[in-house]
């Protein structure tokens, strides 16, 4: 067993296998998954509370906390990031209910990520810049299902079944609530649509 420790591999592990070597004590298994991780997680974290980088730290803290505690709760057979998703999610909810989120919130894409592809013309710049704003601003307009989806499908970059897996409800429900939020954005962001033309 100790030989096995001494050799593997970390960065080539499954998370699934990660969390089967921490479930047996292996420190560096833990690692490796914050590792991972953590940045996405913090990211996830700050767009859907508020901006707030503080308290994002503090969730993600929270989330590894919990994980160390009690690493068995996972199911290695289950997908560990659709697993660990699902808890960050269900904080959110569970933050969402303590402050009674009132509609205008200030929830949105961190507005030092580049999702966008951006040329060195300065005016497609200033275009890019002032859509990123107003994208920002309309998916603060969203209700938390809708903006929810959308953030976890096209910021996090989850599938739409890994989505319908943390949020629990079916993946026709989430199409449908991303179609929606799509819909909705495209319509209200629609003096933007000659900027990647």
């Amino acid at each position: 067993m100790l030989m096995l420790l001494l050799r593997t591999n970390y960065p080539d592990e499954s998370d699934e296998k990660l969390m089967r070597f921490l479930i047996r004590g292996d420190k560096k298994a833990f690692d490796e998954i914050y590792r991972r991780y953590a940045g996405p997680l913090k990211g996830y974290f700050k767009r859907m509370l508020w901006r707030d980088d503080e308290k994002a730290e503090d969730f993600v803290h929270d989330l590894f906390a919990k994980i160390i505690r009690k690493p068995d709760s996972f199911d290695t057979e289950r997908s560990f990031k659709t697993w660990i998703y699902t808890i960050a999610c269900n904080m959110c909810k569970n933050e969402y209910k303590k402050q009674e989120v009132r509609k205008n919130t200030s929830i949105g894409i961190d507005q030092n990520e580049n999702i966008f592809d951006e040329n060195s013309n300065l005016i497609k710049e200033v275009e890019m810049s002032q859509f990123e704003e107003a994208l920002k601003e309309q998916l603060n307009k969203l209700d938390n299902k809708h903006r929810e989806v959308f953030t976890l499908r096209h910021i996090d970059g989850l599938s739409i079944k890994e989505i319908a897996e943390i949020i629990q409800i079916n993946e026709g429900t989430v199409k449908s609530r991303i179609f929606y939020a799509t819909k909705q954005l495209a319509g209200r962001l629609s003096e933007y649509n000659t900027i990647n033309q």
